[in-house]
């Protein structure tokens, strides 16, 4: 059985990587008008498959695998490696696929309470310079894992951007009242430290510990600030990143979780759960000193 679904993924790999593959038509199309737009071209793609577990559920075998896409960018004399792991799952009924499908969508929700007490007092302050290359420096050592020192989510994007700020020197605020402050501790946290949406918020209302201030444009950002997605413009975050590099333009390259990715560019214009109506929210981490 695992040499069949073996066969079934290498075959599925093999149609992504042909010039009119589905790889190519669903998500090269809007990444390669996006590279044009920067003066950018992909010189090689590479995408490895590798099967991660497999399940017999009555006539059906469920099969959980993971795709690590490549893509080898030039933007002028700059040349980098983009990465994604793309986690998908099979399902074959009498060796023949019935489903193949993403595990976790982009743009998917975790926990929904967003509810936030943002009330603290200066007496509280624990003063901090943000240590922008350390946070950078856990984004690459961990973009494709997972930390055992944390609890892993199955929608991780806001867990893993906390893990990054709090490797850059952001302290632990509020612990034990989840719709306080901004922790981890135990079997319990905050809905900042894992919502996407509860993070959004907190970032520019805290007063201290971890906080930030919003900037108009994602140029203005440095190594280590985050950028919050609204893939629908409906007023709620659904993802976010860290920014771990700048193009050519200064513009920013992130790292993320959950659809698990390094150094992609910052709009995601690429994404499946991209939107003509996408809202962007551009945050930099203030020291507290």
């Amino acid at each position: 059985m695992r040499d069949i679904v073996i066969k079934q993924i290498e075959s599925r790999i093999a149609e992504m990587v042909k010039p009119n593959g589905n790889f190519r038509e669903e998500r090269l199309a809007r990444k390669q008008q996006s590279l044009r737009q920067r003066n950018a071209e992909i010189l090689k793609v590479k995408v490895n498959g590798k099967v991660d577990n497999i399940t017999n559920r009555g006539q059906n075998t469920i099969i959980t695998y993971h795709l690590h896409f490549q893509n080898l960018i030039k933007q002028k004399q700059f040349i980098y490696l983009e990465e994604e792991v793309e986690r998908r799952y099979s399902v074959l009924d009498h060796n023949e696929v019935v489903k193949d499908e993403e595990v976790y969508k982009e743009g998917h929700q975790g926990d929904d309470d967003t509810r936030l007490i943002v009330e603290e007092n200066d007496d509280q302050r624990v003063t901090y310079r943000y240590d922008r290359l350390k946070a950078v420096q856990y984004a690459e050592l961990w973009w494709d894992d997972y930390n055992p020192a944390y609890k892993k989510f199955e929608v991780d994007c806001t867990n893993f951007i906390s893990q990054c700020l709090h490797a850059g020197g952001a302290p632990m605020r509020g612990h034990g009242n989840r719709s306080k402050g901004w922790w981890m501790g135990g079997n319990n946290w905050s809905y900042s430290w894992s919502v996407a949406n509860s993070l959004r918020w907190y970032l520019p209302s805290s007063t201290v510990g971890l906080r930030a201030k919003e900037v108009n444009e994602p140029e203005e950002l440095q190594l280590g600030d985050v950028i919050c997605y609204d893939f629908e413009g409906d007023g709620r975050t659904n993802h976010n990143t860290i920014v771990t590099a700048k193009d050519v333009y200064g513009s920013p390259l992130v790292n993320a979780h959950t659809y698990n990715s390094r150094m992609r560019f910052w709009n995601y214009e690429d994404s499946t759960a991209y939107t003509p109506n996408i809202q962007y929210k551009f945050f930099s981490i203030v020291d507290d000193e």
